[in-house]
């Protein structure tokens, strides 16, 4: 029995040795291996990265060579710390610090110890790298941007983080990866893919040579090149209007929904983002709070849309049949009930029918006939859902869906808001007059607004804006090709256009014409407050304005926002203007309004909020912005001047 019992075992521990010998020689993948086995060093590849074109084949991101100097914490021996410190212009301190994070890390696996040398600190490290037991220099490429402008665009790269390289294995510690604007939007086709080589080792830890003659290794695969919509000399020129400025400026093509110009201001050179430097100059720039060059203002800023507003509450007007082109409405400098004025309004003719009310901005207009498209319901909360899904389907209060990876949705509010905040039964259409006239709760973003004003020229839909054209070898997106329409009759759009137009030849525009183009557009003001101190303060207000040109068959939509840029006209509509006639024209015949635009600064605006002499305060001061439920019960008297 006991001879049995023997011989079985025997069988039974052969053949466990006979399944994990199959399991491994078959089963589990030789890459796997590789990967696993420390005595093979594997180095990187790194590909090309593709290029990025403007719409007009104009090269914007390109290439240049960068050298990195890599280490494996384990296989780092005795070395002469202050020689290594010196060529790399570190000091002991650091190598401490980098060392310790990357053992930390893995002890076996390749970190960067140092990233992108230049070709004449590669040229002399390279000749004593035989010295420093463990290190080693890997090539790769670093972004060349062969433009100053568009920074917010084009994005930049940096270094992945432990959560990116677990959620991504692809990654390893020391790539890089797109962190803003299309760098980060088309980072899978633009980045490549690596090869790879698997060099042997022998028991000294010495590199003797590619494993297996290399027939595992494999080549780089370079990254596609793309194209985007971004017009360069248009963008560069929205740029230099907006110098000594804050704020947004968005141009699209209404007949395709490309992204013709994408500014913010104030913005930096992309080059200050590439290279040993770009930790340093990040900070910095990060740290600024008060100017926020990283921030994204044509796609994060949400402003309180202002008067531009009002055009979509003449078309909600109109497809609801509560108001005619011929009705009339009287105007006291202001909107009253009864003996009590609800919102001011500036000096114009009275009465007015749309045109006019369009034309000259009314508030007391609009009010009349937000009221109507409200009160035009039992419910006040069901008129508000009507109005809310109409003035939605122009692409407010939501995400546009465009193919950048920032974004604000925005807020257009509807009747479970106002149940919420009142009670429901409890409130009516006085109480959120404001959303007439494009203040209280109502709030857009730049793009909101150039996506709004698109789908105006278009007579009733639009495309979703997006910054890519061409991809090399692909084709883009359906989802940017195909129309999105609103919900307001095609017959209702031509009204108001013509309102719009009037803004220009007898409105509050009509100094900003442009010879030989008929432009449609709306200015706007939207009033600025922060808490200072715990103290609700009244800044200078916000100056606004959208347009579309040509009146027939738009070939630009366009936002202007000008933080504390006083009223529509003053600082926006000029822009706005000189903006349209650059890329229609190709140059400016209106060097007046370019003049004025390039020598006003606003810089005395922004220092305002710290200046003694203005609030009597210094430059420690708590600045607020305001909670966006705290204006609901204000009582404003909005947009006085348009």
């Amino acid at each position: 029995m006991r001879k049995i019992l023997l011989f079985l075992s025997i069988i039974i521990v052969g053949f466990i040795f006979i399944i994990r010998l199959f399991y491994l020689q078959v089963y589990q993948s030789q890459e796997h291996n590789l990967f696993e086995d420390n005595a093979i060093r594997k180095v990187y590849d790194y590909p090309k990265r593709g290029f990025v074109y403007d719409r007009n084949g104009e090269l914007l991101v390109a290439n240049q060579p960068s050298y990195d100097v890599m280490f494996i914490p384990r296989e780092v021996k005795s070395l002469d710390t202050l020689e290594f410190c010196s060529l790399l212009n570190i000091n002991k301190d650091q190598f401490i610090e980098i060392y310790n994070k990357a053992y930390r890390y893995s002890p076996w696996l390749p970190s960067v110890f140092i990233p992108h040398l230049s070709k004449e600190d590669y040229a002399v490290l390279q000749e004593k790298m035989r010295k420093f037991e463990g290190f080693y220099i890997q090539k790769r490429s670093l972004r060349l941007y062969q433009t100053n402008i568009g920074a917010n665009v084009l994005g930049d790269l940096g270094e992945v983080n432990n959560a990116i390289i677990e959620k991504v294995p692809y990654y390893k510690m020391g790539d890089l990866i797109g962190k803003q604007g299309v760098e980060a939007s088309y980072e899978d086709i633009l980045r490549g893919v690596k090869g790879i080589k698997f060099i042997q080792k022998d028991r000294f830890n010495r590199d003797i040579g590619p494993y297996k003659n290399g027939i595992y290794d494999t080549l780089p695969q370079p990254g596609n090149d793309i194209t985007i919509t971004i017009d360069a000399k248009l963008q560069e020129y929205g740029e230099l209007l907006m110098r000594n400025k804050r704020g947004g400026i968005i141009a699209i093509e209404p007949s395709t929904g490309e992204i013709l110009a994408m500014i913010s201001a104030p913005s930096y050179n992309p080059n200050l983002l590439v290279g040993r430097n770009r930790s340093k100059n990040y900070s910095k720039m990060h740290y600024d709070t008060i100017s926020k060059p990283l921030y994204d203002r044509g796609l994060l800023a949400q402003y309180p849309p202002g008067s531009p507003f009002k055009v979509l509450n003449a078309l909600v007007g109109l497809q609801e049949k509560v108001v005619t082109t011929n009705d009339r409405f009287s105007c006291r400098m202001g909107y009253y009930l009864g003996s009590r004025r609800l919102t001011g309004c500036h000096s114009h003719s009275s009465p007015l029918s749309m045109n006019d009310g369009i034309a000259q901005s009314c508030n007391s207009y609009f009010a009349n006939v937000y009221r109507r498209i409200i009160d035009k319901y039992n419910d006040p909360a069901e008129g508000m859902n009507v109005w809310s899904n109409h003035v939605k389907s122009f692409g407010l209060g939501n995400y546009l869906g465009y193919d950048l990876k920032i974004g604000s949705k925005g807020r257009i509010p509807d009747g479970a808001f106002y149940d919420k905040w009142y009670g429901k039964g409890r409130w009516v259409s006085t109480y959120n007059i404001s959303n007439a006239i494009g203040q209280g709760e109502v709030e857009a973003t730049p793009i909101q607004l150039a996506n709004m004003v698109a789908a105006i020229g278009n007579r009733g839909y639009f495309y979703t804006p997006h910054i890519i054209k061409h991809i090399e070898g692909e084709s883009i997106d359906k989802n940017y090709t195909t129309a999105k329409h609103t919900t307001i009759d095609k017959e209702n759009f031509e009204p108001v256009v013509h309102g719009m137009f009037d803004v220009y030849n007898k409105g509050t525009a009509a100094a900003l014409r442009v010879p030989e183009i008929e432009i449609c557009g709306k200015t706007g003001t939207a009033e600025n407050f922060i808490k200072i101190n715990g103290v609700k303060t009244q800044l200078t207000d916000h100056s606004i304005f959208v347009a579309f040109a040509p009146k027939d068959n738009p070939k630009i939509a366009i936002a202007v926002f000008v933080e504390n840029g006083y009223w529509g006209s003053r600082f926006a509509g000029k822009i706005a203007s000189l903006m349209i006639e650059k890329y229609i024209k190709g140059y400016i015949t209106r060097t007046d309004l370019e003049d004025w635009i390039l020598t006003h600064s606003l810089e005395d605006e922004y220092e305002k909020p710290y200046s003694g002499h203005a609030f009597g305060i210094n430059k420690e001061t708590t600045l607020q912005v305001i909670p966006l439920d705290e204006s609901l019960r204000s009582k404003k008297e909005p947009d006085l001047k348009q």
